[in-house]
């Protein structure tokens, strides 16, 4: 199977080299295209056996998959210049065009179509990816879900709830980095180096993770087996609900949809 990805910039990229890591698709099948050759000069040297090119109709000539990660004011231009076969399926990363304004810009409206929401944890394999699909059969969805699952957790949502879904997962990964920054501030404040305090913070915020994802449990549950009585963990815990921290977080969550 081979994959065109349009588009080598911050999540571009991040899905090239998470493919690229995987074992799914072959580094020679994958093909990546940008109009500018840094950023696919790095990626070659990263992988040299991955394809790039700066010619968008080259890329997705006898691409099975077409991942357009462009802007999305470059969407409609894009497609336009690509005129994508029925027989290819076009998926896409851009956030906030439907899948009603993909269907103007292809030449066979009736094309299988994915929407996917990454975050670039997926250079990591590690992305919340949530898909939608339109026209697609039920095998080329579990291609997908099976396809981004290599590169961390992936999940099929109908495209209402594309947007919650993105507050949660896509600006949500920014909103744990927040909460890793300050904590690590934190910890310099009082005496602990940098990077000592930025790993300390960061492998608790993949241990608590890990918790939820690899057990029938719930965060209220892990919470109440550290705060013993009149221990410092609860201490803590009411002086962050004392300045509005659920408050804050659900508010972030919900401006970003």
């Amino acid at each position: 199977m081979k994959i065109a990805i349009i588009g080598a910039g911050n999540m571009g990229g991040s899905i090239a080299r998470g493919l690229a890591k995987g074992n799914r698709i072959a580094v020679e099948d994958i093909t990546v295209s940008n109009p500018g050759k840094e950023k696919l000069e790095v990626l070659k040297n990263e992988f040299p056996g991955i394809n790039i090119t700066q010619n968008n109709a080259e890329a997705v000539t006898g691409a099975d998959i077409v991942i357009l990660a462009v802007k999305p004011w470059f969407v409609s231009k894009v497609l336009h210049d690509l005129k994508l076969k029925s027989k290819q399926i076009l998926v896409s990363v851009a956030s906030g065009i439907s899948f009603e304004e993909l269907s103007h810009d292809v030449v066979e409206p009736e094309m299988p179509m994915f929407r996917i929401i990454p975050n670039t944890a997926i250079s990591e394999l590690q992305s919340m990816t949530v898909i939608s699909s339109r026209n697609a059969t039920d095998d080329m969805e579990s291609l997908m879900v099976n396809l981004f699952s290599e590169m961390g957790l992936a999940m099929i949502l109908p495209e209402e709830k594309l947007g919650a879904a993105t507050a949660l997962a896509s600006c949500g990964i920014a909103y744990v980095l927040k909460y890793i920054q300050a904590a690590m501030q934190a910890g310099i404040e009082m005496g602990i180096r940098p990077e000592d305090a930025m790993d300390l913070v960061a492998q608790s915020a993949k241990g608590a993770a890990e918790l939820i994802l690899n057990n029938a449990t719930h965060p209220s549950i892990e919470i109440d087996k550290v705060t013993t009585p009149g221990g410092i963990t609860i201490k803590g815990i009411n002086e962050l609900e004392h300045n509005g921290f659920s408050s804050a977080v659900i508010k972030a969550m919900k401006a970003s949809k």
